[in-house]
C-alpha cells in the first residue's frame, strides 16, 4: 500500500474494502452463531454479547442507509451523545438471539455495497456525485455523506463500517474464546476512515498547548502523518520530513490501541511498539491524545 488512503479513483472502493466488508461481516456472523448464550458479557464493556451483536446489527444498517443517501442523525459526534444514542437504539431493538443478529450484520453490510456501488453507477452516469447535501451552506459537497463523526466520502465510510465492524468483531471473539478477524490488510483499509476521524476525537484536556509532529509507520505496511501545533491537530497520509517521534507499530495492535481495546505500556512491554527520533519519549504521550467514541 503505496498510501494511508489508498490509490484508486474517487468513486471506487480502495482495492480489497469491498472483500474485507464482506469477509468481516462473516467471521463476526460464525463467531456469533457459535454462541450458545449471548448473555454472556463483554470484556471491558457494560455489554452482553447479544447487546453488542445488535449494536453492530443496527450500526451497519445506518452505515447502509447514509450511503443511499438517507439521512440518519446519532448523535453529535462526541462519545457522550454516541453513548446516549447507542442506548436508545438498543432499547428500541429487541433482538438479542445469535442467528437473527449474524444474518443481520451481514445483510446490511452488503447493503452498503449495493448502496455504493449504486451510487457510484448514478454518479458514472450524470458526471457528478449523488451524495447527500444536507445542511446547505455547511460546506458539504455532493460526494459527501454526513455520519455520526462528522461529514466523509462514502469510500471512507465504507473504512469507517470496517473499522468499526473489527472493533466490535475483536470484542464478540474475545468474549467467546474464539480467533479475532483482526489483520495486516484490514488494519491498512481502515486508515482511510482513522486518518479522517482522529482530528474530529483529539482530547482537548490532554493537547492543550501540545507543539509536536509524530510520523506513524505500520511494520513493513503504510504510514502518515500527525501534526501538533499549539493543540491544533492535522492528519495526513504523508508523514512530516523531520518528525519530533517516529512510532513503529505492529498493524493489530496499532488498531486496538486506536480503538482504545489496549493500553500503550503492555504493548511496549511486548516489543509490539518502538519509538525513535528527537523526542521519542512523545510515543507514550499518543494514545491518551485521543478519545475513542
Amino acid at each position: 500500500m503505496e498510501s494511508a488512503t489508498g490509490r484508486d479513483a474517487r468513486g471506487t472502493l480502495p482495492e480489497g474494502l469491498g472483500d474485507a466488508l464482506r469477509a468481516t461481516a462473516e467471521d463476526i456472523a460464525t463467531v456469533l452463531r457459535g454462541a450458545a448464550d449471548t448473555s454472556v458479557p463483554v470484556p471491558r464493556s457494560e455489554w452482553t454479547v447479544g447487546e453488542a451483536g445488535a449494536h453492530l446489527a443496527q450500526a451497519n444498517e445506518l452505515m447502509a442507509d447514509i450511503a443511499a443517501g438517507r439521512e440518519r442523525r446519532y448523535g453529535d459526534g462526541t462519545p457522550q451523545s454516541l453513548a446516549a444514542a447507542n442506548e436508545r437504539a438498543l432499547a428500541e431493538f429487541g433482538e438479542r438471539a445469535a442467528g437473527p443478529l449474524a444474518e443481520l450484520i451481514v445483510r446490511h453490510t452488503n447493503a452498503y455495497l449495493t448502496a455504493f456501488e449504486r451510487c457510484a453507477t448514478d454518479s458514472a452516469g450524470t458526471g457528478a456525485g449523488t451524495g447527500v447535501e444536507a445542511g446547505g451552506g455547511t460546506g458539504e459537497t455532493a460526494g459527501t455523506v454526513v455520519t455520526p463523526l462528522g461529514p466523509m466520502s462514502r469510500e471512507v465510510l465504507g473504512s469507517y463500517l470496517l473499522t468499526h465492524m473489527l472493533g466490535h468483531g475483536y470484542d464478540l471473539a474475545r468474549a467467546l474464546g474464539r480467533p479475532h478477524m483482526i489483520d495486516r490488510t484490514r488494519v491498512e483499509l481502515s486508515l482511510p476512515f482513522l486518518i479522517t476521524a482522529m482530528p474530529r476525537v483529539t482530547d482537548a484536556t490532554t493537547t492543550a498547548r501540545l507543539t509536536a509532529s509524530y510520523t506513524i509507520r505500520l511494520w513493513g505496511g503504510a504510514r502518515f502523518g500527525v501534526t501538533f501545533t499549539d493543540g491544533a491537530v492535522t492528519v495526513t497520509p504523508r508523514p512530516p520530513a523531520r518528525p519530533d517521534c517516529t512510532i513503529l507499530i505492529e498493524p493489530v495492535t496499532f488498531l486496538l490501541m486506536a480503538l482504545g481495546r489496549i493500553g500503550p505500556n503492555g504493548a511496549m512491554a511486548r516489543g509490539r511498539v518502538f519509538a525513535r527520533g528527537r523526542r521519542p519519549w512523545l510515543a507514550l504521550r499518543f494514545p491518551g491524545l485521543f478519545k475513542a467514541p
